[in-house]
This record gives structure tokens, sequence and C-alpha cells, in this order.
């Protein structure tokens, strides 16, 4: 799979997610995501990050939680318990350290929480499925040496957890216990040392490929066009978010974008770069992008036709409600399962085994025992 697609894919879900506070729907969307990973990662040990992000993603929603008990601002009727209440000086008036703790406001924590940690699961998801190394090989050539900075940057976790694996599972063979503080403690040094060692290696490779010393031919007028292109495009995002003119506002993101992209491949054109190998972009790709596309396109009817099932009361106290829009957002978050094939995992046969390297060792000849 091209790594963009599945990017596109992620994307789409976490803006859905962004856009909803609906702990059913935040719950569908984690549990496409996490089955999509699960079914159709790689066998690299960054495709094994997601349990890093989850993990994120539950320490957001316990500290969010802890916080909302300990300065909430004590929203709703319903006491569960009150903590003893610290008074505060003057100054801070407006903050509570304490006292009652309602339902309402734990769960108004939770639901925003919630949202924080589906979005970042979606970030894991693309980082676990697609190769941030890969996606540079179809990126535009006027946008060569931002994307490289980009594509560093999104590496850099995968990179981290893949050496904390590392890192522990050589301490495991040494019979090196890695739990607790002590533990975490001996395994920060060897994980940074192990990062520094990586960024000296890339920075020799992209000396010795000679990046950014490409040859520019300056053409007159692309820069003028593409700013004025992408302030065209950034007008018709406004006026379609902002307003009910969704005609006008389409036309005009559609004339920025269509400007946007012309600058880009005129400015490519000038600039002399080689690819090596790129990856195609086929049918599946294209299906699982629009998967990502379709389910964030969804979410926006669905704020316009029901707005209150996206974002349920938590004072009053509701039960959140599903509906059949939420289920095709759920149903178009899996369907990268039946759109995909799994990868095979290609096994070499070795060339020796181990009966032929018995078959070459020395014998030693019997010995004669006199009658």
């Amino acid at each position: 799979m091209h790594p963009w697609a599945w990017w596109a894919w992620a994307v789409g879900l976490a803006v859905a997610a962004s856009g909803t506070t609906n702990p059913l729907l935040l719950v569908l969307i984690a549990a496409a995501v996490v089955a999509v990973v699960l079914l159709r990662r790689g066998n690299a040990p960054w495709a094994r990050s997601l349990a890093a992000y989850a993990g994120l993603a539950v320490f957001i929603i316990a500290m969010r939680l802890t916080f909302q008990v300990l300065l909430g601002a004590g929203l709703g009727s319903t006491v569960l318990f009150t903590l003893p209440e610290i008074p505060l000086p003057d100054w801070a008036a407006g903050i509570r350290l304490g006292g009652a703790v309602t339902a309402e406001s734990l769960l108004y924590g939770f639901y925003d929480a919630l949202r924080i940690a589906v979005m970042l699961l979606c970030v894991g998801a693309a980082n676990a499925l697609a190769n941030p190394r890969q996606a540079l090989r179809s990126v535009p050539a006027a946008l060569y040496e931002a994307s490289v900075a980009v594509v560093i940057a999104l590496s850099v976790a995968p990179q981290l957890i893949e050496s904390a694996q590392r890192v522990r599972k050589a301490r495991r063979l040494r019979g090196r216990s890695t739990r607790g503080l002590r533990g975490l403690a001996t395994i920060v040094i060897p994980v940074l040392g192990d990062a520094i060692d990586r960024s000296i290696a890339l920075a020799a490779g992209m000396e010795a490929r000679g990046f950014a010393r490409t040859r520019r031919d300056q053409s007159r007028g692309t820069l003028p066009v593409m700013l004025l292109s992408s302030s065209v495009a950034l007008v018709g995002v406004f006026l379609l978010l902002s307003t009910s003119w969704a005609v006008p506002a389409l036309l005009t993101l559609a004339a920025g974008v269509a400007g946007t992209a012309w600058g880009l491949r005129r400015a490519g054109r000038r600039l002399q770069i080689t690819h090596y190998r790129p990856q195609p972009w086929g049918l599946r790709d294209t299906g699982v992008a629009l998967c990502g596309a379709l389910v964030a396109v969804t979410a926006f009817a669905l704020v316009a036709l029901s707005p209150g099932a996206l974002t349920p009361s938590t004072d009053p106290l509701a039960w959140p409600e599903l509906t059949w829009g939420m289920l095709v957002m759920a149903a178009l978050g899996f369907a990268p399962i039946a759109w995909t094939v799994p990868r095979r995992v290609v096994q070499s046969e070795p060339g020796r085994r181990d009966s032929r390297v018995r078959s070459l060792r020395p014998r030693a000849e019997p010995e004669l025992v006199d009658a």
C-alpha cells in the first residue's frame, strides 16, 4: 500500500473524531483504527508502535480526569463525592481546588479526553501502517526539502519506540529487569544514544547524496501565483466553514487548489532531483484514501443535520445516541480491511540445512580391536 493512502485514511478518521464528543462514535472509530492496524501492519519493528500510542492515550485520559477532579468547576448537581477544599487567595478567583465532584463534570472531562485520545490513536495508526521514508518518493519536487523535514519529524516517534524495544529486549536477554522506575532509568540513556547515532548517520547520508545542492532555475511568476492561489484556497475554506455560500465557497476553493497545483508543478520542473523507484498509486490506494475522506465528509454532514447527536449533553445527563450516519462512518473506517490484502511474510529457505552441516563434519575412524 502507498504510505500516503494510509495517512489520508488516518487523517480522515482524526478529522471525524475531532468534531464529536459522542463516546459511542469515538469507541467505534478507535475500534476501526486498532482492527485495521492489527490486521494490515507489516513486520517491521516500527509497525508495533500502536501499543505505545495506546498507552499514551490512556495516560491522557487519566490525567484529564485527575485534573477534572482536583480543579473541576463543580458543574452539575449529581455529587459523587466531596474532597477537602483548599482556600485560594483572591488573585486566584475562579479556580477551585477540591470540593464537590459531580458526575456531569467528570463525564464532560472524559468525553473531551476520549476525543484527544482517539485522534492520537489515528496518528499512531498512520505511523504503524505507513513507512515515512517511502513517502518521500511521491512528493512534489518543489516541496522536496520541506517534505524531508516533515518526514524526519514524523519518523522520530517510531524510531524512538523501535530503539526502546531493542534496548529492552537486549536487557531481558542479559537477565536484567526492565520494569519499574529503575529499569526505565537504565533504558533512557541507551535510547538517547541510539537516537544520536541515527541522527549522525542520517546527516552523513544526506551529505553524501548531496542533499540541498540541486541546481535551481527560478521561473518568473511562480512564487506570486502560488501565494495568491494559497490565499484564494484559504478564503474558500473560510467561506465553506463559516457561511452558507456553499457553491461560491467550493468554486473559490477549487480555483485556489488548481492554482497551487499548477504552481507546484511548474516550480518542480525547474528543480532537478532524481527519483528512485517511485511507488505507484493503485486502485486499492484510492479506495483506502476515499474511505478516510468519506468518513470526514459524513462527519461534516452530520454536524449540519443533527449536531446534537455528535455532542451529547452532559448537563443535564443524557445517554448518547447512535445514529445510522455514525454506523456508516464506522463501516467506512473498517472498510480498508476488506479493500486491502494482508501482507505476506516471505521466509527464505536456508542455504545449508542442519543435516548437510552434520554430513560435512569429520567423522572419527573406528578403532580396531584385537581378537
